[in-house]
């Protein structure tokens, strides 16, 4: 019978949950570290290539990249240090003598538990106040070949919109409704299935039921040559949300304004199934962390001298891995459509809830 006084010693309970987070927390800074090296290795040349940068524009894709690092390696960590921490107190008998003294399995991982519930607190406060804000930055920064970008705010870079038979492509949008600013525009004009004219302009905005755009370079395909115009109206009848709704990326926008655009994406009857997908997962993402210790738990039971050590450890970070898959597989289902929003984002998370306390309870309760 499952004993449900889950916290029987709070001196046991401390030392658990010292362990469990000081070694989880060594792997996600080491592997973070890493990752940015790696990373910074990959990217350093692209970004020295731009004239003008150098040593600072270093440390800026350091400080856009890093946190995503971070909210990426955050659950592998907690997999890795739970695995640790009880491969530990197996192989020193510690686990033995916890159930000598008649503490349970559930007993053990209820304080590493519990801990993981405020850990996943502190990561989605993290990613609503840091991660999002980066990866906006950085992306913007990136499509722009790691050259200078307008100041952010709300900025959404390398967006396409169709017209009718025409193309409409920005590089950078900011603002909101009729406060839409656009930089970097260029509208291709077709008739049929050929290309009549090629228009970049330097600035966009709305203008009454169109579009005004300003420092325009025309290419006429039947003249073949390059006209320019001060300004040039272009877009009737596009309103401004086209181009804030057309790339709605979740992971560049926090919960509040994400829900605001679904909103919005439903007035202007936009699929939304990327973007409600993304919604859940914002939540679903961070309460990963409070499976770790459940998926992991295999490696803490058994006799040490069983010899079995190295082999429940294996099975339960296979265990562990399986759900970031199925995760990752879930969530691309739900952003085609495929499965329902909320289906896509929860699943995972409830299946391998069900398979750990399985696993745990067939096993040790």
């Amino acid at each position: 019978m499952i004993n449900l006084n889950f916290f029987p010693s709070w001196r046991l309970a401390r030392y658990t949950v010292w362990l469990y987070v000081s070694r989880s927390l060594a792997v996600l800074l080491s592997l973070s570290m890493v990752l940015m090296m790696l990373n910074l290795l990959s990217e350093s040349g692209k970004i020295l290539a731009v004239a003008g940068n150098g040593e600072p524009e270093l440390w800026r894709y350091v400080g856009y990249r890093y946190p995503q690092l971070l909210s990426f390696a955050f659950p592998f960590s907690f997999l890795l240090g739970a695995l640790i921490t009880f491969t530990t107190l197996n192989s020193s008998s510690e686990v033995v003598a916890m159930k000598a003294a008649g503490i349970s399995a559930h007993q053990l991982l209820a304080p590493l538990i519990g801990a993981s519930i405020l850990l996943a607190g502190a990561s989605f406060a993290f990613n609503e106040l840091v991660v999002v804000n980066g990866t906006r930055q950085l992306s913007a920064w990136d499509s722009n070949n790691y050259q200078p970008v307008p100041p952010d705010s709300g900025i959404v870079s390398d967006v396409w919109v169709t017209a009718g038979n025409d193309y409409a492509h920005a590089k950078f949008v900011t603002g909101r409704g009729t406060g839409v600013r656009i930089q970097g525009f260029q509208l291709i004009e077709r008739q049929d299935i050929t290309v009549s004219r090629i228009i970049d302009a330097e600035r966009a905005r709305p203008d009454g039921n169109g579009w005004l755009l300003e420092n325009v370079s025309i290419y006429d395909s039947a003249m073949n040559a390059v006209l320019k115009r001060p300004t040039l109206r272009a877009l009737e009848g596009v309103e401004p949300q086209r181009f804030t709704l057309a790339k709605v990326d979740p992971d560049a926008q926090n919960f509040a304004t994400l829900s605001d655009n679904i909103a919005e994406m439903k007035q202007a009857g936009v699929s939304t199934a990327e973007a409600e997908t993304g919604l859940f997962h914002k939540v679903s993402q961070p309460l990963s962390t409070v499976l770790m210790p459940l998926l992991a738990a295999m490696a803490a039971f058994g006799l040490a001298r069983s010899g079995k050590v190295l082999l429940r450890a294996a099975i339960a970070m296979a265990l562990g891995f399986a759900y970031f898959v199925v995760d990752n597989f879930a969530v691309a289902l739900g952003n085609i459509g495929a499965y329902p929003p909320l289906v896509a984002a929860w699943a995972p998370f409830l299946l391998f809830l069900l398979i750990g306390e399985t696993v745990l309870v067939r096993s040790e309760e």
